[in-house]
């Protein structure tokens, strides 16, 4: 998932480098190669809205369907890194990022091509038609969905590039702002067409023998996603220069074949942080703990708990569509929400009592699932559900999509402007503070992942054991907040980072 990019592009330059300084691009260059981010928020919107009920229908059981999604936080710790190290150390002739951008929008259209005609490629090689598993389309699926996330992780080097034309002090803001806007379109669009049922029309022959009506609309989606990315990516390295210049480091220094120092100095920062940033990390896992449940099972949970239908039945298919309708409004409400915790995050005092606030207001929605699916369940008749739920339940729903795009507002920025903050004052560099703050937010999404499931089985199944567990570690991590993380100085300008999903 995407997570704090901007403090990936600087954990991933974390090591001492030293480059001249490129001239100011004009501003439409910017905002091409910021554009590049509206594509890769595309697939991302869509992965998190749709994929996890995917899984479901090609027979991957509930309990195991969000280890998947261990790619994403595994990816995201581990390729950014890399991608960002040897982009900085690349001396093609088609520049540093320019061979990293390409590669990674090519193995998205790979990517996509295999997630979309998983079950007929699978049919192909044997599958049967019916509603049992499909082994040969779950491995087309997840080959495709690892490749997907992967190539996602390297399109984000176009951050690097980004920030890199912007060098000049009064436009690396907009550069940021631009990255943050089209990073919202993505999310906003994505999730608009993950809520819209007929989008396979526009591609009649997506819908085949072995590919349902959902498939089909799953496989236009990405359709879309792609040809956006493909766009983007080929407008801005075409129209964009860019100069290559080689990172060196100040002193010399001697790395073994293979090694990647970012890493070394990454996990060796550990044995030095301050014990502010020790507390700041607690506060973060225990927020990732909350937050990554409902971010893979939301739709799932629409479609299940509060529509009442199963896999594969009409009413799941609109449970979905709805919960990306909600994804949708969630978006929209972060975007406003993210201009007034940039305006907070100048004043620093008020920095964790808002973190702290809004962490209760996350345990609160969470838990407040639980009561949404109760009055959901009571509105249906004994034999099971014929029909979506009562017009109040659906709004109650969409609101708490809607209210929780408050607290994911605080995350993307929050833990970052006060991991800036802490390293600044302690005197450590604030790509490695970044990068380590990385740790705290990769490894709970890969607990998670394992755990979620196994967790929902043994308290009678569904999605809600592992939102309540959430709910708890989101109200541990308020108190903690409010409690033990340290107000930064009145006098400290915090610059917050923008975040997204991996």
């Amino acid at each position: 998932m995407e997570i704090a990019s901007e403090a990936k592009d600087n954990a991933a330059s974390s090591f001492q480098l030293q480059q001249s300084p490129p001239q100011a691009e004009p501003m439409w260059k910017i905002i091409l190669v910021a554009a590049i981010a509206a594509g890769v928020q595309f697939g991302w919107a869509l992965q998190l809205s749709l994929l996890t009920p995917y899984v479901q229908l090609l027979g991957i059981p509930h309990a195991w369907a969000a280890i998947i999604w261990l790619c994403g936080p595994i990816s995201g710790l581990l390729v950014q890194p890399i991608v960002g190290y040897y982009s900085d150390h690349c001396t093609s002739k088609f520049g540093q990022r320019r061979p990293f951008i390409g590669s990674g929008a090519g193995l998205v259209a790979v990517a996509v091509f295999l997630i979309g005609f998983a079950a007929d490629l699978g049919h192909a090689a044997g599958d049967s038609l019916g509603k049992g598993p499909k082994p040969r389309a779950i491995t087309v699926f997840v080959v495709g969905f690892w490749i997907l996330d992967v190539a996602n992780n390297m399109g984000h080097v176009g951050h690097f590039w980004l920030t890199y034309r912007a060098k000049m002090r009064e436009k690396m803001s907009t550069a940021n702002a631009l990255f943050s806007f089209f990073m919202a379109v993505g999310n906003v669009l994505g999730y608009a067409a993950g809520s819209y049922t007929h989008l396979y029309k526009v591609f009649p022959f997506s819908k085949t023998k072995a590919c349902d009506l959902y498939c089909a609309n799953l496989k236009s989606c990405f359709f879309i996603s792609v040809a956006l990315l493909l766009t983007m990516t080929i407008l801005a390295l075409t129209l964009v220069r860019e100069t290559t210049t080689v990172a060196a480091p100040k002193q010399p220094t001697t790395v073994k074949k293979g090694k990647i120092p970012v890493f070394g100095e990454l996990f060796g920062a550990l044995k030095d942080l301050p014990r502010t940033m020790w507390i700041l990390m607690l506060v973060t896992c225990l927020n990732w703990v909350a937050w990554f449940p409902f971010l893979l099972f939301d739709t799932d949970w629409m479609g299940k708990e509060v529509y009442g239908g199963n896999v594969g039945t009409k009413l799941y298919d609109q449970g979905v569509r709805a919960g990306a309708l909600g994804l949708m409004i969630n978006s929209i409400v972060l975007g406003f929400a993210s201009l007034g915790v940039q305006f907070l995050a100048h004043r620093p005092r008020q920095v964790k009592k808002l973190w702290g606030a809004v962490n209760f207001l996350l345990a609160v929605c969470l838990a407040m699932t639980v009561l949404i699916t109760k009055l959901a369940e009571r509105g249906r008749p004994s034999t099971g559900a014929t029909e979506s739920p009562l017009v109040g339940i659906k709004v109650g729903a969409l609101a708490l999509f809607a209210v929780l795009g408050i607290p994911l507002a605080v995350t993307y920025i929050i833990p970052f402007a006060l991991a800036s903050i802490f390293s600044s004052n302690s005197g450590s560099g604030q790509g490695l503070s970044l990068g380590v703050l990385n740790l705290a937010i990769v490894i709970p999404q890969m607990v998670v992942s394992v755990a979620s499931g196994p967790w929902n089985q043994l308290f009678g199944g569904g999605n809600l054991p592992a939102f309540v567990l959430g709910a708890a570690a989101a109200a541990v991590s308020g108190i903690l907040s409010l409690v033990m993380l340290p107000s930064p100085p009145d006098d400290v300008a915090t610059k917050a980072a923008v975040g997204g999903f991996h």
